[in-house]
């Protein structure tokens, strides 16, 4: 009796404890799912899951682009290439332009003017950021923005290209044994050259592939969404022009000049051809003398 009452309290001992140690890890789970969760929810507020998407056996090569307004073209490119280069990345493209909408020029006084002009700012850049970066990135970006057009997210599997890339450099590493235990032959340099040709291509794909698991592109569009203006002091040049415009007397003089020098063109351009006006001649010259003594012909025959 007394022996079955000690086995029925250190089995409830031991139940206890085992509750106890189970509950106790229920609760960290519980934490550790919450905090999982949580962090999940803030990532999802803020960046896209495939730009953080991570999965055993696979690997993805990942892109994005975004089209949005912002309040300042020039400062927003300085700051995302500041960003860029903080994360580690680089900038291999920036294209900012304003497309000009219209220029006036106003005169404010006889030797000052302004230029208005009206223009649109853009920038098109194209940057590359460390994968395991590419999410903080779009976070950061995501904060300069007034309204946001659009934004692509991808995230290509490449995995199988991946495993027959090693295919392939196996398959041409024995092709190479093959080829090197051949006998001398004229075929053999050929099939050698090819195959290690072969071999390059395929190693430069396979560098290509590993750059772009490395780095991740991101295409950039940023414009500002009203347009701006701009003034900026120029000089009167009408007032200029009119200082400077010729009297009448000058004009009448250097018409006078222009006239002689145009009457002695003419008159080179005439001793440049007098071979023609002396055949000329010689033709109305004869012309004329035959009609004369065909008319007195004629007066005969009557």
């Amino acid at each position: 009796m007394k022996t079955t009452y000690r086995l029925s309290i250190t089995t409830a001992i031991l139940l206890a404890l085992c509750s106890c140690k189970k509950g106790e890890a229920s609760s960290q789970e519980l934490k550790t799912y919450s905090t999982l969760d949580s962090s999940a929810s803030i990532a999802s507020d803020s960046i896209s899951s495939a730009a953080t998407m991570e999965m055993k056996d696979k690997q993805f090569i990942k892109t994005a682009e975004v089209n949005m307004e912002v309040k300042d073209v020039y400062d927003t490119t300085i700051s995302i290439e500041k960003s860029v280069q903080d994360l580690g990345g680089f900038v291999t493209h920036s294209n900012l332009h304003s497309n000009v909408v219209s220029e006036d020029t106003y005169n404010t006084s006889n030797e000052n003017a302004v230029l208005v002009k009206k223009y649109q700012t853009e920038n098109t850049m194209q940057v590359r950021i460390p994968t395991d970066k590419l999410g903080p990135f779009l976070t950061l970006i995501n904060d300069k923005k007034l309204f946001l057009n659009s934004r692509v997210i991808n995230a290509e599997d490449v995995t199988s290209n991946i495993k027959y890339a090693e295919l392939e450099s196996r398959r041409n590493k024995k092709t190479a044994d093959q080829i090197a235990q051949m006998n001398t032959h004229k075929d053999k340099v050929n099939m050698g050259n090819s195959n290690m040709k072969e071999g390059n291509q395929q190693q430069l794909e396979t560098m290509n592939i590993a750059d772009h698991l490395k780095y991740s592109t991101v295409d950039i569009y940023i414009k500002e969404p009203k347009i701006r203006s701009a003034a900026i002091p120029v000089t009167n040049t009408k007032n200029i022009d009119d200082q400077y415009k010729s009297d009448f007397l000058y004009s009448a003089k250097s018409a006078f000049v222009d006239g002689f020098y145009l009457i002695q063109k003419i008159f080179i351009a005439l001793i440049t051809i007098w071979p023609l006006l002396l055949i000329a001649t010689a033709v109305v010259f004869f012309l004329r003398k035959r009609k004369p003594a065909e008319k007195q012909q004629n007066t005969t025959e009557i």
